[in-house]
C-alpha cells in the first residue's frame, strides 16, 4: 500500500519498495552494521545475510493507525555496543527518509538478527 503525501501542487504517492530501499541504504551506511537480514525467521539459528541487491527484505513498511512505521532486520559487527548501532541507525533511517522524501517516520523498530564474528 503506498504512502500518499500532499503538497501544494497535488499528492504524490510513493511505494513500500521505494521507502524500503531508502531506508536500508541509509541504515548500511551506519557503523557497526554488517547488512540486512532476511525478515523470515532464523533456521538452524542462522541469520542470512542480504547481499546490496536484495537488502530491502530486510525492511518491513507499515502503516498503524495513519503512522508510519518501519522495520529493519539487522545483523551487526562483533565488538560493537548494539544499543548504540541501533540508535544511530534510527537518527540516519529517519533523517534520509525525511530529507529525500519529506516523510516523517513515527517508529523505527530495529530487530538484532545476528552478530557477526571478522575473522
Amino acid at each position: 500500500m503506498p504512502i500518499e503525501l500532499s503538497t501544494e501542487h497535488g499528492k504524490v504517492a510513493i511505494s513500500d519498495e521505494v521507502i524500503a530501499t531508502l531506508a536500508g541504504s541509509a541504515a548500511l551506511d551506519c557503523y557497526g552494521l554488517v547488512g540486512m537480514s532476511s525478515r523470515k525467521q532464523l533456521k538452524d539459528g542462522i541469520a542470512e545475510l542480504l547481499g546490496r541487491d536484495n537488502f530491502t527484505r530486510g525492511v518491513e513498511v507499515k502503516q498503524e493507525d495513519g503512522k508510519t512505521v518501519i522495520d529493519l532486520y539487522i545483523i551487526v559487527m562483533y565488538g560493537t555496543k548494539i544499543s548504540e548501532v541501533a540508535h544511530n541507525i534510527q537518527n540516519k533511517v529517519r533523517y534520509v527518509l525525511n530529507d529525500v522524501l519529506g516523510l516523517q517516520v513515527d517508529r523505527i523498530n530495529i530487530i538484532v538478527q545476528g552478530v557477526r564474528v571478522s575473522r
